[in-house]
């Protein structure tokens, strides 16, 4: 069974910092695309980041350009994002996901098969 658990959120001050995590159980994430979402109440879930499965290209959104890092340790075979000079518009559920196997990077929420329960950020300000 796969599982993706995503931790690291909580409760930070604006221009603060926090790491999150993504730990996978039954998918060797070194295999797949790797992005991360997040959604705020009442708005849709939109992409943040990715990352390729050969590691070699990264994408982020524009909001969160030059403020967010996307990385990987296959060794713990899990994913992070790092976030940096937060916002208290970043505050939102924040949820890891994998494309399939070996894919290509993508933004689309819907090319993204295996989900996390999502970890809740809040940026006061």
């Amino acid at each position: 069974q796969v599982q993706l658990v995503e931790s690291g959120g909580g409760l930070v001050q604006a221009g603060g910092s926090l790491r999150l995590n993504c730990a996978s159980s039954g998918l060797a994430l070194s295999y797949y695309p790797m992005g991360w979402f997040r959604q705020a109440p009442g708005k849709e879930r939109e992409f943040v980041a990715g990352i390729s499965w050969s590691d070699r290209s990264t994408y982020y959104a524009d909001s969160v350009k030059g403020r967010f890092t996307i990385s990987r340790d296959n060794i713990k075979n899990t994913v992070y994002l790092q976030m940096n000079s937060l916002k208290p518009e970043d505050t939102a559920v924040y949820f890891c996901a994998a494309q399939k196997r070996l894919g290509s990077l993508s933004t689309r929420r819907d090319e993204y098969y295996y989900w996390g329960q999502g970890t809740q950020v809040t940026v006061s300000s």
